[in-house]
């Protein structure tokens, strides 16, 4: 199978691909990432050179090539997104232009070139918030985003079921919790608070930090998307998460405790304006059709993702610099 990922020089994008590679060693995946602030080609400089591997560095609303990555694909794992809620709420237009006409780009190429096997890798942010008593969501639970960026990819949601109801092209979606593990861009939560505790700098925690979050960890995420994409029934969303419930708070202290850092390195911040409560996902579905859940626990997978930041220091200050925008420079394949 040649798979194309869109988005792969990103956190999850990036983890993807590695988990591909070692799993299907006949393989082939094409990367299509346009590099904007959140790809980095250092999170793929293990595989660079790996026979089955390409990068091509373009842009999903690029419609001659976009047409042309998917005529040579079999099917298409669409990441590519933007995703950071703070910079949506800054400016929205790059949101919308991405997470909307991007998509609508690869289904339009997927449909015309013999309805390529698509699947659509989205988030929990789509559902809105829950209070603190509601039950978890799930596949059928009425969108009700919050922010710009989750109204983006609420969008694209909607767009891609479409073209399944009125095209009959083979989609299935994916909305997931919150990820954390390797390479994930230092403007996130964990990998943000590890580089200040390194530094001794304090963390910002937005307001009481009681907001609570779903987290799993990026290669159990990563499982349920391979399993989605070989064995999903087409038409089909199917929810990813942890099973995980975690404060922000909570996040935080379980940092400080293995770095070894007291709580006067806590900032409470002026909270983020439209800050959902909580997301809890219902993984009833998955596990039920194909026996799927989270692997790793949670203790176990923190420890292990500041083990790795720790092992990694050059990676992340590389990034915190902007340095890690060198090291791309002129190693890409453009097509013509």
């Amino acid at each position: 199978m040649k798979i194309l990922v869109t988005g792969g020089a990103g956190f999850i994008g990036s983890n993807l691909i590695h988990y591909l590679l070692e799993k299907y060693p006949d393989y082939k995946i094409v990367n299509l990432d346009k590099l904007t602030y959140a790809g980095n080609l250092e999170n793929l400089k293990p595989v660079e050179d790996h026979g089955n591997y390409e990068f091509v560095k373009g842009d999903i609303c690029d419609e001659k090539l976009v047409d042309e990555l998917v005529k040579d694909c079999d099917a298409i794992i669409h990441l590519a997104a933007e995703s950071h809620v703070d910079r949506s709420i800054m400016d929205a237009s790059e949101f919308v232009r991405t997470n909307v006409i991007g998509t609508h780009v690869l289904l339009d190429a997927a449909l015309k070139n013999g309805k390529k096997r698509f699947h659509h890798v989205s988030t929990d942010e789509v559902f809105g918030a829950l209070g603190p008593d509601d039950e978890p969501f799930h596949e059928y639970t009425p969108y009700d985003p919050r922010s710009p960026y989750s109204s983006s990819k609420a969008a694209s949601d909607h767009l891609v079921r479409s073209y399944f109801h009125t095209h009959g092209l083979p989609i299935t979606i994916s909305n997931c919790s919150n990820n954390y593990g390797p390479y994930q861009f230092p403007e996130k939560l964990i990998p943000l608070f590890i580089a200040n505790l390194v530094d001794g700098k304090k963390v910002p925690v937005y307001g009481d930090g009681q907001q609570i979050r779903d987290w799993i960890h990026v290669k159990d995420h990563n499982k349920g998307v391979d399993i989605v994409l070989h064995k999903g029934r087409e038409g089909e969303t199917y929810c990813l998460g942890g099973e995980n419930e975690r404060a922000n708070l909570e996040i935080t202290h379980k940092l400080l405790e293995l770095l070894d850092k007291d709580h006067s390195h806590i900032e409470h911040v002026v909270d983020r304006p439209g800050h959902d409560r909580r997301y809890a996902i219902n993984i009833s579905k998955m596990r039920k059709e194909f026996g799927w859940g989270p692997e790793l626990d949670f203790d176990t997978g923190m420890k292990e993702t500041v083990d790795w930041y720790l092992a990694n220091e050059p990676w992340w200050r590389n990034v915190m610099s902007g340095d890690y925008q060198k090291y791309y420079k002129d190693q890409y394949i453009t097509r013509k």
